[in-house]
């Protein structure tokens, strides 16, 4: 690490704006609850769907391009997209859902589309061309 991106005041701005990305993403996200129903599983579902695909996305397009800067990956993944997506609340949901086969269809869905999701997200990084500006 440079003497600059390890200076006190670039680590704080760092910090800052994993703070407003993670502002950003919590409100996103609780605006998909009202759109969608307020404490509606499928608000859940939606969120961490698209949240996998947004990381999957970011990460391999820094194998594939690395046009983004590490600090807008950090950003991006850090702050916007761990706040957008909700795993706890997931998990709560699905506990409540009480029907042990409900509950079932709940994790494998909410799994199997996450890992779509970042399956989908790499596909689209990699259809970028190298050196694309």
């Amino acid at each position: 690490m440079s003497s600059v991106t390890n200076h006190p005041l670039v680590r704080l701005e760092t910090l800052v704006l994993i703070a407003i990305g993670g502002f950003a993403g919590s409100n996103l996200r609780y605006v998909v609850g009202l759109l969608l129903a307020p404490q509606a599983i499928g608000a859940t579902l939606v969120v961490n769907t698209l949240g996998s695909f947004g990381l999957g996305f970011i990460l391999y397009e820094a194998e594939f391009t690395g046009l983004l800067a590490d600090r807008t990956r950090l950003i991006a993944a850090t702050g916007f997209l761990s706040s957008f997506t909700t795993y706890s609340t997931f998990a709560v949901q699905t506990a409540q859902l009480g029907d042990p086969f409900t509950m079932g269809v709940n994790v494998i869905a909410t799994h199997g589309l996450a890992v779509a999701g970042v399956l989908s997200g790499r596909w689209l990084a990699s259809k970028i061309p190298r050196g694309a500006q």
